[in-house]
């Protein structure tokens, strides 16, 4: 549905640019802003680069690890349904690990591994309770360091791109309580209902 709307977009904008003698400014515009997404891609490239080889090097040096066992009470928590030593855990882990540094494209994998581990252990064709709790903690977006916003902000030659990371952090803390929040109390309404 969203391809069709983007289409049409563009179709509708194409057309009314041709009615209406504005085809020159479009076809500059189009040019210019292909042009500048290729240089802030090439330029993001370099950034994305760094902190996953910084996450290579903490994985290496035991810090995931580390950060996995001091969030594992907490995680645990949250997915009681999951074994503590299931493989889902593990990349549960390391997902929200990877958020936390804004590495969104090197945690996407670790959560589709994650979804794959909990479908496992769920029966049912239904989404489980972990699969829609870890499903709401990611849509919340739990980012320390927000890496891409910092590199396009060095990009277009912010004065200071990183005084971004404490708005940040109060932003995630309130998005994620409020995912949790949200996600316990529509677990509580559904259990009522079923009983």
């Amino acid at each position: 549905m969203v391809n069709i709307i983007w289409v049409m977009m563009a179709v509708i904008g194409i057309l009314y640019a041709m009615f209406n003698g504005t085809m020159g400014d479009v076809n500059k515009a189009l040019f210019e802003s292909a042009d500048d997404a290729v240089m802030l891609s090439i330029s993001l490239i370099s950034v994305l680069v760094f902190w996953i080889g910084l996450m290579k090097i903490a994985e290496a040096s035991g810090l995931l690890e580390g950060m996995a066992k001091l969030f594992r009470p907490i995680i645990t928590r949250l997915f009681p349904d999951i074994p503590p030593n299931h493989p889902a855990m593990g990349y549960i882990l390391s997902n929200v690990s990877a958020n936390m540094f804004g590495l969104g494209n090197a945690a996407t994998p670790m959560g589709i591994k994650a979804m794959q581990e909990m479908k496992k252990l769920n029966p049912s064709e239904e989404a489980s309770r972990s699969m829609i709790t870890f499903l709401a903690i990611n849509t919340s977006s739990v980012t320390l360091i927000p890496t891409t916003v910092i590199a396009i902000r060095m990009k277009y030659e912010s004065v200071a791109p990183t005084e971004i990371v404490a708005t940040t952090i109060i932003a995630t803390l309130i998005s994620t309580l409020g995912a949790v929040l949200v996600d316990r109390f529509f677990y509580s309404l559904r259990s009522r209902r079923m009983q």
